[in-house]
């Protein structure tokens, strides 16, 4: 599965200047990783965001999100937005902060 390149591209310029971000192939995508921990990433044109389970249930009454269901189940921890719910600069920051929040909570690997 590809994934988009101007999703990819609007996630580097997010994460500019930070020197614990890594770039990595992976769920047929490509993820974001930050000191050593899946951070975000797109999977075709959809995000992917990791927000913990804590936060989990709050995040899927955002707009445009739904549950990573990527092996058939739904992974607790991780989901999907479509374009719309990242269409602004704004609301795709927004995603990357809940996603950072929850990732910078995490022990460095």
């Amino acid at each position: 599965m590809a994934y988009d390149e101007g999703v990819a591209q609007r996630l580097r310029e997010a994460f500019a200047g930070r020197g614990d971000v890594v770039e990595k192939r992976m769920f047929g995508g490509i993820a974001f990783m930050v000191s050593g921990h899946m951070c975000c990433g797109v999977i075709g044109d959809a995000l992917m965001a990791r927000v913990g389970p804590e936060r989990h249930a709050a995040v899927l009454e955002r707009p445009h999100a739904r549950e990573m269901d990527f092996t058939g189940r739904p992974m607790t921890g991780f989901v999907y937005v479509a374009p719309a719910g990242f269409e602004s600069d704004r609301d795709l920051d927004s995603w990357v902060q809940t996603c950072l929040d929850f990732v910078e909570s995490l022990p460095p690997r």
